[in-house]
């Protein structure tokens, strides 16, 4: 019977400061490890937050950062996943990294770009979705505003995904629309979601928390307040299996009449 202890690690990034972000993580990557988590998802933009006036600075430091996460990931026998800032060609992208026991095994550049916040004028967009495949199984990644376009979790769905792992800045007063949207997702694709929110206040945005992880049932695991704080809970992924046994949503799809994601 396969089984993984799975964390969500939830705290107040310091905009703008990644040596304090990069200890807070670390630091909470060790505590997860202690209690027997395999995996472990950071949320969005981990390291310094959206400091867009040195957006491209900071993303130069993003190789060190993952340096750092590479060796702490070979350490604690850990798959890590959580986006960072990455600078190619001049091009600033929000960009998840999956690593596996302290291996590279896949990046996703988020296709979404919530222009209500402006992203869209700082950051360049995907055009790929991943899915990893690591020691702790199929992993699907997809970032914050992601969570509103529910073809891209089909899809993820169809190609294989058992997680998905979410890193996210979402903030006040769209929580409802979290916690349903999260559960949703979960549900019409008969996955666990591991959902990971920052808290606190950056500027002028005040950011819930709420971190969750939740079972293809739909099932709330485990559940954050609003402030720092890691969640862990087992998963059993023959309660998945016997699920898709039982209601055959992918195979019973209408691919046909409206399409596929």
């Amino acid at each position: 019977m396969r089984q993984l202890v799975g964390a969500a690690i939830q705290f107040n990034i310091a905009l703008g400061y990644i040596d304090a972000n990069l200890d807070k993580a670390v630091a909470a990557l060790r505590r997860v490890a202690q209690q027997g988590a395999k995996l472990a998802v950071l949320p969005e933009m981990w390291s310094c937050g959206y400091d867009y006036r040195n957006l491209t600075e900071l993303a130069k430091e993003t190789p060190r950062v993952l340096e750092t996460l590479k060796q702490e990931s070979q350490k604690l026998e850990l798959v890590t996943v959580g986006s960072l800032p990455e600078l190619d060609g001049g091009t600033v992208y929000n960009t998840a990294y999956v690593i596996d026991k302290g291996k590279m095994v896949g990046s996703y550049r988020k296709l979404h770009l919530f222009s209500t916040m402006r992203e869209d004028q700082f950051l360049g967009s995907g055009n790929q979705i991943l899915i990893a495949e690591t020691s702790v199984g199929r992993l699907g990644v997809a970032i914050c505003y992601d969570l509103r376009f529910p073809e891209l979790f089909r899809k993820l769905a169809l190609a294989g995904a058992e997680i998905v792992c979410l890193p996210a800045e979402w903030p006040k007063p769209r929580q409802e629309h979290w916690k349903t949207l999260l559960r949703a997702r979960a549900i019409e694709n008969q996955l666990f979601v591991i959902a990971a929110n920052c808290c606190g206040v950056q500027g002028k945005l005040d950011f819930f928390g709420l971190s969750q992880l939740i079972s293809p049932l739909g099932n709330v695991l485990q559940m954050a307040a609003e402030e720092d704080t890691e969640l862990v809970a087992q998963f059993d992924f023959a309660e998945m299996d016997k699920y898709r046994d039982q209601i055959k949503i992918l195979s019973d799809r209408r691919a046909d009449v409206y399409g596929t994601p």
